[in-house]
């Protein structure tokens, strides 16, 4: 989950990706066709959190309805975060950029995308961070 922490906000609506289940707080980024999906490791520009869970049994599952994105309204924007792969987070890792496993959690161990900059040590598992690829800062292709 990315939870807010610090920083200006503000929701804006975007198309969700059609039959595919994201929980609220997921990080979402654009799929190429028009709608948001949840974050994973490969992805970039990053566009915002999920404010709905979107479930199977949800009667709009299947269609490209639109849904709440927290997006942050500057650069000084932190979010707290799961830290679930690599070895366990600490204070020497603040300031040093990491991957993502998926759309709510970090990997410490992965440093080839560095989306993520870990600006505070909460616990061994758990970090807050700056987005570094969001849509609006910096260009991280997804591959």
């Amino acid at each position: 989950m990315f939870i807010p922490r610090r920083g200006n906000f503000h929701i804006e609506w975007y198309p969700k990706i059609a039959s595919t289940a994201i929980a609220l707080w997921d990080l979402l980024y654009a799929d190429g066709s028009g709608a948001v999906q949840p974050a994973d490791a490969t992805s970039g520009d990053h566009i915002g959190v999920c404010l709905k869970t979107i479930a199977a049994t949800d009667s709009d599952y299947a269609s490209n309805t639109l849904i709440p994105v927290l997006v942050p309204s500057d650069s000084r924007a932190e979010w707290e975060v799961d830290v679930d792969t690599g070895t366990a987070l600490t204070t020497a890792m603040v300031g040093s950029r990491y991957d993502l496993i998926d759309a709510n959690s970090l990997n410490v161990g992965g440093t080839s995308k560095k989306v993520v900059t870990i600006t505070k040590f909460v616990s061994a598992t758990k970090a807050w961070v700056k987005i570094n690829a969001m849509i609006a800062n910096a260009d991280v292709a997804t591959t």
